[in-house]
């Protein structure tokens, strides 16, 4: 029986990103095939109840990560650069592209026009900030926690400065301002990233025991990241459901998103390998805050373009899945 057990806790711990992912999605089409008129009434107030829990443990997953960090060990790397430049640049190009090619003719002008849904897309899955779960996949994987959450900080300051001082000029918002996009973006980044940062140092210094206790339970931040990625999944799969795109523009969202995913770990990977950071950097790079590219989809664009944020969600999630699969079986063998 024991051995049976022990399988059993393996099995689900080594599957643990795909039985999370699988119940996300499920949950939400059983309550979609529900035609109880009672259970759909409770709709807004179950998405509320998952919008106040998603933010809660991502807030917690990156206190604990923040908990396993001393401040000394904050610092910045070369590969921080180049990745930055990369996210960056490639952003600012497509926006650029789109608002050429909205005054021009000529094939490539039509191209993106036509395929502009799309485009945006790619755009997105690029500029969307590191996922705060990131730092303890990188752990996982033998990375440096430090860099990617070093990183993560940088990212977000630097999407929270690009986004509403370019997204005006595909999509001029009339009242919304440069300042008034900053401290919106800033209000989104601040609680889940910066405030785990100083509570975690707080309780490093101020309460060490608690700090060691914390600290001790290494698969906890694990767990209520699996937790959160079934809540992702799950209002993912709502957003691509009540969707009223065609399927040749969903599927056009679910390549570019592919295409980005692909591109962005690879990347990082060969970019950090240089400066001996391969795991850090494709992790810092392809792993994404999928919630906050959902929400800055609805916010600054086509809301049809956030569908993009649910799809890199599986992507990320099903490479990520495979990475600690593989990182298992070479500790196993060693």
């Amino acid at each position: 029986m024991d051995r049976k057990i022990y399988g059993f806790r393996k099995f689900v711990r080594d599957w643990m990103l795909v039985i999370s992912m699988m119940t996300g999605c499920g949950v939400y089409l059983i309550y979609h095939s529900i035609t109880s008129p009672a259970l759909h009434s409770a709709g807004p107030a179950l998405e509320s109840v998952c919008r106040i829990i998603q933010p809660l443990c991502l807030f917690a997953m990156l206190f604990l990560s923040f908990c396993k960090i001393e401040p000394k060990q904050i610092k910045l790397e070369k590969w921080h650069g180049w990745l930055l430049l990369i996210q960056g640049g490639i952003f600012a190009a497509i926006v650029l592209s789109i608002r050429f090619a909205a005054g021009n003719d000529g094939n490539f002008a039509e191209w993106v026009i036509s395929n502009r849904t799309v485009v945006e897309a790619f755009m997105l899955c690029i500029i969307c900030p590191t996922a705060t779960a990131s730092a303890v996949v990188t752990g996982k994987l033998g990375g440096d926690m430090a860099g990617v959450i070093t990183y993560t900080i940088l990212i977000n300051l630097l999407v929270s400065i690009l986004v509403p001082l370019l997204i005006p000029m595909i999509y001029p918002a009339s009242g919304l301002t440069f300042t008034g996009a900053f401290i919106k973006i800033l209000a989104k980044v601040f609680p889940l990233l910066i405030m785990p940062c100083i509570t975690a140092w707080a309780v490093r210094y101020l309460l060490p025991k608690l700090h060691r206790r914390l600290v001790s339970h290494e698969d906890t931040a694990f767990h209520i990241w699996a937790f959160s990625l079934s809540l992702a999944i799950l209002m993912s799969t709502r957003a691509i459901v009540r969707s009223d795109c065609g399927v040749r523009v969903i599927a056009g969202i679910a390549l570019a998103s592919a295409a980005s995913c692909v591109f962005q770990f690879a990347f990082g990977k060969k970019t950090g390998a240089r400066y001996g950071s391969g795991i850090t950097a494709g992790q810092a790079l392809g792993q994404k805050n999928t919630v906050f590219g959902i929400w800055m989809g609805y916010t600054f664009m086509d809301p049809v373009v956030s569908i993009a944020g649910g799809m890199y969600s599986l992507w990320h999630n099903v490479f990520n899945t495979w990475q600690l699969r593989r990182h298992e079986e070479r500790k196993r063998v060693q």
